[in-house]
């Protein structure tokens, strides 16, 4: 039977350490893993082109600025970090700024990041459950994120995530600020 739902794979109970979930994900490189801090383990379905394209673009974005200004670190969706609740997460866009990253030792920083990053950006494609997202962005604001940006193209509206502040719901297109966590970032998003 073909249906429409998205598909994540994820199963739980798995017992694996945290060099056990690494050494996974480096032998499985086409693979997008993550862990939940309950132990599930999540295999997520690839991304088709638009969404990657998507994706791509909001990532230059983030690099370009991040060039001009060079308070931090851009990071792609390939990159997993671990948050304080033990939970491997990969964010489509994550940044982290440079005094934390810099915090990090040369092993910490080839591996999986000990920290959440101080902003993401969460696209959603055609694949992806969007309570899963909400539950993902509420997960790094519990961590220390800063600002995250939940992009819906299905709903073409776009949620705004900040510490102890009701979730922001605003429609597409818009412009974005990167408010004080990314200064003088601006991010236009049309219709999709």
């Amino acid at each position: 039977m073909i249906t429409s739902e998205p598909i994540t794979l994820s199963f739980k109970n798995v017992t694996l350490s945290d060099n056990q979930f690494y050494q996974l994900c480096q032998d499985n490189e086409n693979w997008q893993l993550e862990r939940t801090a309950q132990g599930e383990l999540i295999i997520m379905p690839p991304v088709g082109g638009l969404s990657g394209k998507r994706e791509s673009d909001l990532n230059a974005d983030l690099v370009i600025w991040n060039r001009q200004t060079q308070l931090g670190q851009v990071f792609s969706s390939s990159t997993i970090f671990t948050l304080p609740s033990g939970a491997k997460r990969s964010p489509d866009v994550a940044w982290v700024k440079s005094d934390r990253w810099d915090s990090l030792t040369l092993e910490e920083q080839e591996k999986f990041p000990p920290l959440c990053p101080d902003f993401v950006i969460e696209l959603r494609s055609r694949t992806d459950s969007l309570s899963q997202l909400q539950e993902k962005i509420q997960e790094y604001l519990n961590s220390g994120l800063q600002l995250g940006w939940l992009i819906n193209p299905q709903a073409q509206q776009v949620e705004i995530y900040r510490p102890n502040q009701t979730v922001e719901i605003v429609q597409l297109p818009t412009t974005l600020s990167g408010e004080k966590v990314l200064p003088g970032f601006i991010l236009d998003i049309p219709l999709f």
